[in-house]
């Protein structure tokens, strides 16, 4: 059984910290993950969520449904430096944890050290990230996830891997479509997500 409140409160890091930990890695060559490859990944993402952080704009009706909350919430996200789609939205749930003024309390957790954690939430069989575990308050209950991305982007996903497995070519892919986005598919289902706890 997976002990929420205590990955929460002993191994949750802010976001801050999070993008601290992974420049400081990149600093002694290394990555979040233990592949070498991480490394390029890694540097890109850095550029990605440096980008994102600065453009990001909530939407008015995420915007509404943040201050319409009448409860405190605590958001776990399992993630890691390399992963091209956290990347295009970790930096959208700090701006929405940001723009909630502490009723959401926002903590990163690195994948590949809580094998458990994502064990309990994989994305058709696979250990896709990131995901986002919504927990009430005290952290004991869950009551909603999202991700590894936005739905309409994991059926594309699905249909390109059909063409083409290679990694580069469906990267390029999935990084054109998130520019063009500019996130606004993202915050839709996070809207949902956050309309669905107090309904």
């Amino acid at each position: 059984m997976i002990n929420y409140r205590e990955i929460f409160e002993e191994q949750g890091i802010d976001y801050l910290t999070y993008r601290a930990l992974i420049d400081q890695l990149l600093l002694e060559g290394k990555a979040t993950g233990d592949v070498t490859y991480d490394l390029h990944y890694t540097k890109m993402n850095v550029q990605r969520m440096n980008r994102v952080d600065k453009t990001v704009s909530l939407t008015d009706e995420l915007t509404s449904s943040i201050d319409h909350l009448k409860e405190n919430y605590k958001f776990l996200v399992i993630t890691e430096g390399w992963c091209g789609d956290a990347a295009q939205i970790v930096p959208v749930f700090n701006k929405i944890a940001t723009a909630s003024l502490g009723k959401i309390d926002l903590k990163f957790v690195l994948r590949d050290k809580n094998l458990p954690l994502i064990d309990a939430h994989l994305t058709n069989g696979g250990r896709a990230i990131p995901v986002l575990i919504v927990l009430n308050e005290s952290a004991d209950q869950v009551l909603g996830t999202w991700g590894p991305r936005p739905q309409i982007l994991q059926e594309l996903l699905k249909e390109w891997r059909k063409e083409n497995t290679e990694m580069p070519v469906l990267a390029e892919k999935l990084h054109g479509w998130y520019a063009k986005d500019k996130t606004q598919t993202t915050q839709a289902g996070l809207n949902e997500l956050l309309k669905g706890l107090e309904s």
